[in-house]
């Protein structure tokens, strides 16, 4: 069910995310919008929890960490992330696309995904820009358009 609520997910940020409000607060527009475009309304359920869960991550201040702390990711964690998209994690993090803060969002949410599956570096992108985006209160327009380059890039960012 993974990649359901994933293509849904990449809809919603692909339709909304352009516009100069955050997404809508209209959840029957949104599935309206969604079933038109043929997706399961089981699959638009999970997903609106999926958001959910993200808002409610936003909301959790605790558990701040430095950011010289190293991250070890537990065996589960481990398992559903690809190796690359491990590596990709890591990257962003070090470059400083992800706060420590922003890194835990983005694994809460790749745990959260209702399957055993792995979630690859594709997917993993899109599930970064999601929480980029829903955070972008911290960041100017700018600065999101440089990250969403540097995510969706085919190759390594380079800095000066």
């Amino acid at each position: 069910m993974k990649e359901g609520v994933i293509d849904v997910l990449m809809y919603i940020f692909s339709s909304y995310a352009d516009q100069d409000d955050n997404l809508p607060e209209d959840r029957d527009g949104i599935d309206a919008d969604l079933r038109a475009a043929g997706f399961d309304s089981h699959e638009i359920e999970k997903a609106f929890a999926w958001l959910d869960g993200l808002a409610q991550a936003d909301d959790d201040q605790s558990g701040d960490q430095s950011s010289i702390a190293t991250r070890v990711l537990a065996s589960e964690e481990s398992a559903r992330l690809a190796y690359g998209a491990q590596g990709f994690l890591l990257f962003l993090e070090q470059s400083g696309v992800l706060t420590p803060r922003l890194r835990e969002m983005v694994i809460n949410r790749v745990m959260a995904l209702e399957s055993d599956s792995e979630v690859d570096i594709e997917e993993l992108k899109w599930i970064v820009m999601v929480v980029l985006f829903n955070n972008a209160d911290d960041q100017d327009e700018n600065t999101l358009m440089h990250y969403e380059d540097i995510v969706f890039a085919d190759q390594p960012a380079v800095f000066h």
